[in-house]
């Protein structure tokens, strides 16, 4: 057990209505905040009102990147407690970015211990309408005071939280995707598997294109021989092909998804075939075409599941089970939020209550 200090705010903040709450616009009273030293270890573990953040002009993550983030939600149930879905999950990932990284492990029961405390004090802020959630924003930076490419002597953890709507405007109606043949996101050897700022950074170009274009969203395609598909700018993807379930594998390229991960458990225990595999654009294409892609979605944490109803690449543009939500993707979209939300059965036990 580590010592946390609560200093709660005097000024609280009126919550805001829940209609057009968006994603990540409006912030909750606290946040939590731990430092790091390599000497010392964690220590001055604390939850305070939020606020900005007071950084060294030569702090590491400024300069080299030196960061990272992970991204779950609290939802409120039918009878009025809130519950966190699979968030044990969500700190291991985040413990597998900070070694890449060269950033501080942080032991599972200290992060537990620290993730029940900071949302059990935030729960309020949790809405209870159709659709909205608690979106968490744990993070990690390095903070050096000085100048220097090295593996970090100091770091911060924080988490922040924001009552959220949907992430996509379009709610769970079909999204239109580009597949981006210029750009990459990630090569393999690199950081792609980790939820890191500079991954993020990257893709921004490409993702700017898309939207000029009118596309929610870029699909990536692998950066050594740009053939195999990867995924979607802030989501996991898969495809329903001749009746099987086809995602790209995870080789080092792609961030491992917790919904993705969820997706497959329950698809399999569906009886689905689930393949884990490289899928180029050619065989997508050729699919495509010969009408034996069936269904399209994304999948993350933030939209849960998004159905693509449009895929354009170069100058071709496919449409998608007629721009329409299809019955496997709505099956998952209905199975995950009727676990998150309280509504369904958890067979699984991937629920984790607040206190």
């Amino acid at each position: 057990m580590i010592d946390i200090r609560i200093e709660k705010t005097t000024t609280p903040k009126e919550k805001p209505a829940a209609a057009g709450l968006g994603f990540g616009q409006t912030f909750s009273d606290h946040m939590f905040l731990m430092d790091y030293n390599n000497e010392k270890g964690w220590y001055n573990a604390r939850i305070v009102p939020f606020g900005y953040l007071s950084i060294h002009p030569a702090c590491t993550a400024l300069h080299y990147g030196s960061e990272i983030f992970e991204g779950l939600k609290a939802y409120r149930k039918p009878d009025g407690s809130v519950q966190m879905f699979r968030p044990i999950e969500n700190l291991r990932r985040m413990n597998r970015s900070a070694e890449r990284l060269c950033l501080p492990q942080v032991p599972e029961e200290d992060f537990m211990q620290i993730l029940d405390t900071f949302v059990g004090l935030e729960q309020d802020w949790t809405p209870s309408e159709a659709g909205t959630s608690l979106y968490l924003r744990p993070f990690m930076y390095g903070n050096d005071e000085t100048l220097g490419v090295h593996a970090v002597h100091n770091a911060t953890l924080a988490i922040i939280a924001s009552p959220s709507g949907s992430y996509y405007k379009e709610g769970i109606n079909p999204v239109k995707i580009m597949i981006e043949a210029e750009d990459v996101r990630a090569v393999r050897g690199g950081t792609g598997y980790a939820k890191c700022g500079g991954n993020y950074a990257a893709s921004n170009r490409a993702g700017q294109r898309a939207e000029e274009k009118g596309y929610s969203q870029v699909l990536w395609l692998d950066g050594v021989e740009r053939k195999y598909i990867e995924e979607v700018g802030a989501m996991n993807v898969m495809f329903k092909i001749d009746g099987t379930i086809v995602t790209p594998a995870l080789t080092g390229s792609i961030l491992p998804g917790i919904t993705r991960m969820s997706c497959i458990e329950v698809l399999k225990s569906k009886g689905f075939t689930v393949e884990e595999r490289l899928l180029s654009i050619e065989e997508l294409e050729a699919a495509l075409k010969a009408g034996k892609l069936e269904e399209a979605w994304g999948c993350g944490t933030a939209a849960v599941v998004s159905p693509i109803g449009e895929l354009a690449y170069k100058d071709d543009i496919f449409v998608i089970n007629e721009g329409k939500i299809g019955e496997v993707t709505q099956m998952l979209y209905d199975t995950l939020t009727g676990i998150q939300f309280g509504n369904g059965e958890d067979t699984f036990g991937w629920t984790h209550p607040v206190k």
